[in-house]
């Protein structure tokens, strides 16, 4: 039997075995994709499918969309571990205009949320990486004027301009992982192509969790800190101009494999039971991890903390996420044991939102509070791009910029979400014990994540949750006559 003929037949035989792959009525592949299968089996095409090769420069793409995913979260974050400097410069009345300036890039991606899952559909990821870079130069040198105009006393409504622009410039880097690694990257090595571009957002914010109160320990050093930040972002966005936009050559038989219709795609995953169950998981946890990113400074001060113990606690928790994330991707590539994962993950994660509730002390102790971080940043970040590939897994071929789009979409909404009502729990500053303190949206915090808990042990068993990419490249890949033009091949 020929590869295109076993294509075929892997393709309609899954499918209809499944009844689809949103479980629903629809048991036909696409227009598109059977009739590129059909002119593979009926000889229209060449004789074998063409060699599947890595290319060394997908590293170098790698690299740029890491870059960019970096920078869009280290400006998401300037201002939550100096919150208290932020608005001493601009005198405002409290800290809550401050919040503000997480949560409206928060709302600006998940508004070019949708635009940008077209551009990935239809220009590639190169013309979504330079969409993403030039708002981020942009967005990065209004907020410099937002810093520096009226004689040096700032604008704080044009630095929020410059954090909108820079909300719409994070989804053309941060939902291209998925979509780079299925064009790019085996299943071999998905997950950790996708952990290393999905995680450098984080990274991007433990940076500027440490960063921010080194260079900002008086109000009037922060126009100078935006600066800085602004010439670095400029920087590192340079390398896009150089990244190819998709192989010669695809790695894989499933990066080969016809993709269905834009339009149908969405259709199918409203109706997928197991997309609906990871998008609840993936918004709530991930919008959480937003939030409390994005509050930590405030939920630590009225305890005696000072910004550097807050800075130190949210470096802790993302350093911690990405070593522990470093070595169980690569595990995971080999074994493809996403499910088992995910169910030993979330309920950690859960139990450390409640253990957030009781580690923060007038004593001031840090122990409690970074051990606490660590962990949750260890599961928090193992579990990102373990959900991005198995929920392409289940649902595959759909194209992985669609399901990527939606998941980033949901988490960052709800932080947003979260931000604006854990901020309206906090304690009044002249109330509470100690005053201001966050113990109630700590609680709500809390609630929420350990309400979901069950939800991953409802997924199916495992034949129900099959992964079909790396099911359909090891039928492709068995050792048959002939076989010499299909071997994988590193250029």
């Amino acid at each position: 039997m020929t590869s295109q003929a076993r294509l075929k037949t892997f393709l309609s035989w899954d499918l209809s075995k499944k009844a689809s792959v949103a479980d629903h009525s629809a048991r036909e592949i696409p227009s598109s994709a059977s009739g590129a299968l059909e002119a593979f089996a009926d000889g229209n095409m060449a004789e074998e499918l063409p060699l599947y090769r890595s290319y060394k420069r997908r590293w170098y793409g790698l690299c740029a969309l890491m870059l960019l995913n970096l920078m869009a979260s280290w400006c998401w974050l300037t201002f939550a571990p100096i919150s208290n400097s932020v608005a001493a410069f601009y005198h405002l009345s409290s800290e809550s205009p401050v919040n503000w300036l997480a949560t409206v890039i928060l709302f600006g991606y998940g508004l070019a949320s949708v635009p940008c899952a077209f551009v990935l559909n239809r220009r590639g990821v190169k013309t979504s990486m330079l969409i993403s870079a030039i708002l981020l130069i942009v967005g990065n040198w209004i907020r410099v004027v937002g810093a520096k105009c009226n004689d040096g006393k700032g604008s704080f409504g044009v630095l929020m301009l410059g954090q909108i622009i820079i909300g719409f410039g994070q989804p053309f880097a941060l939902n291209a992982p998925s979509y780079f690694s299925d064009m790019w990257f085996t299943s071999n090595s998905r997950i950790s192509a996708n952990a290393l571009a999905s995680l450098s957002n984080p990274l991007g914010g433990a940076i500027g969790q440490l960063v921010s109160p080194i260079l900002v320990t008086k109000p009037d050093e922060f126009p100078d800190m935006i600066l800085y930040i602004a010439i670095i972002g400029t920087v590192v966005s340079l390398p896009t101009l150089f990244v190819p936009g998709r192989p010669p050559l695809p790695p894989c038989p499933s990066s080969a494999t016809p993709k269905f219709a834009f339009n149908k795609s969405v259709k199918l995953l409203l109706y997928n039971r197991r997309f609906v169950i990871v998008f609840i998981l993936f918004s709530v946890l991930v919008g959480f991890f937003n939030s409390f990113s994005s509050l930590i400074n405030q939920i630590m001060e009225p305890y005696g903390y000072t910004s550097d113990d807050a800075g130190i606690d949210g470096a802790v928790m993302i350093l911690a996420g990405l070593v522990f994330s470093a070595i169980v991707s690569p595990i995971l590539d080999r074994t493809h044991s996403f499910l088992l994962a995910i169910r030993i993950q979330i309920p950690v994660i859960s139990v450390c939102y409640i253990c957030l509730i009781f580690t923060q002390t007038k004593s001031q102790q840090l122990a409690g509070p970074y051990i606490v971080s660590g962990v949750l940043g260890a599961a928090s970040f193992s579990l990102l791009p373990v959900a991005l590939e198995w929920v392409q897994e289940q649902v595959f071929p759909i194209s992985p910029e669609l399901t990527s789009s939606i998941l980033w979409v949901g988490g960052n909404f709800l932080g947003g979400i979260f931000i604006i009502i854990m901020d309206a729990l906090k304690a009044p500053p002249n109330e509470g014990d100690p005053p201001g303190n966050m113990t109630r949206a700590l609680i709500f915090q809390a609630v929420v994540a350990a309400a979901v808990i069950p939800l991953p042990f409802i997924l199916g068993n495992r034949e129900q949750t099959r992964n079909r990419r790396v099911e359909l490249d090891a039928e492709m890949g068995r050792p048959r006559p002939n076989n010499h033009d299909e071997r994988l091949l590193e250029i």
